[in-house]
């Protein structure tokens, strides 16, 4: 999903750049002109790396991201909207500006051994992700946001 929305935003005018969680800080987020947050769910929750990425940076940036463009992606197993309303709270705790609908790609992933599986995106599902990336990137680029 992150590589799919990297290539198509990396085509249009502005630096893209992928952090993991447990690599991006607060300093990251204070030169960044908008963010696409993306994370697998697990139990229904968003990762324990992104909480934890969140919960680090939460009250250093505080006050100083206000109005930035955000959209998110989950990788669920079977539904993915735990994690949206997760991330969501944070964020607008932040004042960030939704710019897209969340995309949860759903894997249907149910049992252990699917779960553990390197997951393969259908051409559909890579599309949608790009498409957000590219857009995304558009209206960085434009001023639209």
């Amino acid at each position: 999903m992150v590589d799919a929305a990297f290539r198509a935003a990396s085509g249009e005018d502005v630096q893209a750049t992928v952090l993991q969680a447990e690599k991006a800080g607060a300093v990251a987020l204070l030169s960044a002109d908008g963010y696409i947050f993306a994370c697998p769910e697990n139990l229904g929750s968003m990762s324990g790396e992104m909480k934890a990425f969140f919960d680090r940076c939460y009250y250093p940036v505080l006050g100083k991201i206000e109005g930035r463009p955000y959209a998110q992606m989950v990788c669920a197993g079977s539904d993915g909207h735990g994690t949206v309303k997760q991330m969501t709270r944070i964020v607008t705790g932040w004042r960030l500006r939704e710019v897209h609908p969340p995309l949860i790609v759903c894997t249907k992933s149910q049992t252990p051994e699917d779960i553990l599986a390197p997951k393969m995106l259908s051409p559909n599902d890579t599309r949608s992700c790009a498409d957000l990336g590219q857009g995304f990137a558009a209206g960085l680029a434009m001023g639209v946001y």
